[in-house]
């Protein structure tokens, strides 16, 4: 069955066949832009974007519910009960689609892009579990 995730994914893809960068194995201190090389500095800001989302996602730690003596948070629960990639979807969703309608519109962008990290994460240990299971 096709939807908007694996169309887009598709055309992700499609834009590797277009982009041959050639770049040098092992550490990248720059990003080729259509100017040429610039040395440690990104054509669009992405810098200054992550290091604000890593701010963001650090300041979510010093909220309500993720203080106290137990430190657990809603999400280990949700991820127990094995739903965290699926909850992780579902808020990005959630707030793509009230981009801007409520609050504020780069406070939304934050949300999702945390809620992607979130995901990755999920992701990468569910994979995990596949490859080595217990």
């Amino acid at each position: 069955m096709t939807n908007s995730w694996s169309m887009l994914y598709d055309e992700i893809l499609k834009m590797d066949d277009y982009i041959n960068l050639n770049l040098p194995e092992g550490p990248i201190d720059f990003i080729p832009t259509n100017g040429g090389l610039k040395g440690n500095s990104c054509k669009y800001s992405e810098e200054q974007i992550v290091e604000e989302l890593l701010e963001y996602i650090r300041g979510t730690y010093r909220q309500h519910y993720s203080a106290g003596s137990d430190k657990i948070q809603t999400l280990d629960l949700i991820e127990a009960c094995g739903d965290g990639e699926a909850f992780c979807r579902s808020n990005i969703l959630k707030y793509a689609s009230r981009y801007d309608k409520k609050g504020t519109a780069r406070r939304d962008i934050l949300k999702i892009l945390h809620y992607a990290v979130l995901l990755m994460h999920f992701n990468d240990k569910n994979a995990e579990r596949e490859t080595y299971p217990q």
